[in-house]
């Protein structure tokens, strides 16, 4: 597949000449690590360096430290992209692609609990823990009305402070949920992931033309295998799924 660029493609996504790149570093699996310059590197960074390069343009990569952040800037000409995952209230003010790897999201809990099924959770007076403005936690927020949320800065800080007894669930990635029961058998996973989380490359809204371009860059680099075999090299293809 040859996929080119028009120019008013090339204008809607590097109006300046370089395609900035929002990158949300929180999230450790499509960023795992730096370059030899310090630079961000991982799945989401070769992402947008593999779409700048079908616009034939630099990319400068911005990170931010979490994708609340990130949508907030959306419209402000710091990015011309952003690297975040699909949510309906994001899709507000962001026009998101087609999903380029999935993330399942899981709840903690200590081995005695009496929890047993994402039902036994959404109930009244029980107290989840969880990374604020998070894709999962606006997904809960939608869809678990019971339960009550305490919402902290990272998604270390979950972690964190799950481990000193505070709330009854643990809610993150399923990734960092198995780093937990290896760690410990003080807990167990809820098998079923109460989501997944679908990531993908957002644009300010209005930009029909340049999100079908995004969508078949996307397309071609799964068809190719690219991203697959990302995931490999960035050693994180056990704890992510690619879209079927």
């Amino acid at each position: 597949m040859n996929i080119s660029a028009s120019e008013a493609v090339k204008a809607a996504l590097a109006p300046h000449g370089t395609l900035r790149a929002a990158i949300n570093m929180s999230n450790f699996l499509l960023v795992s690590g730096q370059d030899n310059n310090g630079a961000p590197d991982g799945l989401s960074p070769d992402l947008a360096k593999a779409i700048a390069q079908r616009l034939e343009v630099p990319c400068q990569l911005i990170p931010y430290e979490g994708p609340g952040q990130l949508g907030d800037d959306v419209g402000k000409d710091i990015w011309d992209i952003g690297n975040i995952a699909i949510e309906p209230e994001r899709a507000q003010t962001i026009d998101f692609s087609q999903s380029y790897v999935h993330i399942d999201a899981n709840f903690l809990v200590r081995k005695n609990s009496d929890f047993h099924s994402n039902a036994d959770i959404n109930k009244s007076g029980v107290e989840i823990i969880l990374y604020n403005r998070s894709a999962y936690d606006l997904w809960l927020t939608d869809n678990f009305l019971s339960p009550n949320y305490r919402r902290v800065a990272s998604i270390k800080d979950s972690h964190a402070d799950f481990h000193k007894g505070e709330a009854d669930v643990l809610a993150s990635l399923k990734p960092k949920l198995v780093e937990e029961i290896e760690a410990s058998d003080q807990y167990r996973i809820i098998d079923t992931p109460f989501t997944a989380i679908r990531q993908a490359v957002g644009i300010a809204k209005g930009h029909p033309e340049a999100l079908d371009f995004i969508n078949k860059v996307i397309a071609e680099l799964l068809q190719k295998g690219d991203i697959a075999n990302a995931l490999r090299a960035h050693a994180v293809d056990k704890k992510l799924s690619l879209p079927s």
